[in-house]
């Protein structure tokens, strides 16, 4: 599964920079994560439940950041394990170009799912992923412009 898209968010890219690299902001916008914790400058451990239609499974796992180009890029990868669900792992290129006093937030993401849900259906696949990566971003973008505002 491949997807693409960007986000507009009205913030300086610095802003967006240091959200994108804080706990606490992404636990909030990932949608069904129950835990994040940094382990280290580029590592976090993750526990995220999420829903593919009838089935439902937890994944733990770790992201990792790597090709970091503070304050302009990194590339985030994710490897969790869902029990007798499967596995998931995935990669996403996020590059953020200021344009003005706003950033556009651009993503490439791909991702690969084994096990029980691999049989779900590329189609229900692909359109669960899309619908919780389009998720995120919005939930990100409304959390930065809060904290914008709020500082």
């Amino acid at each position: 599964m491949d997807f693409t898209g960007e986000e507009r968010i009205a913030a300086p890219r610095d802003m967006v920079w240091a959200a994108l690299n804080d706990p606490d902001i992404m636990r909030g916008c990932i949608p069904g994560c129950q835990s994040i914790e940094r382990l280290s400058p580029d590592t976090f451990e993750a526990t995220i439940r999420v829903k593919f239609s009838l089935l439902s499974a937890t994944f733990h796992g770790l992201l990792t950041l790597a090709n970091v180009d503070a304050p302009r890029s990194y590339t985030l990868s994710a490897e969790g394990k869902g029990g007798l669900a499967g596995f998931a792992r995935g990669a996403a290129d996020v590059v953020l170009e200021e344009r003005g006093g706003e950033t556009i937030l651009h993503y490439r993401a791909r991702a690969e799912l084994g096990g029980k849900l691999a049989q779900l259906g590329a189609r229900l696949l692909d359109s669960t992923s899309q619908r919780l990566a389009e998720g995120f971003f919005s939930d990100f973008n409304a959390a930065v412009v809060a904290k914008m505002t709020a500082d």
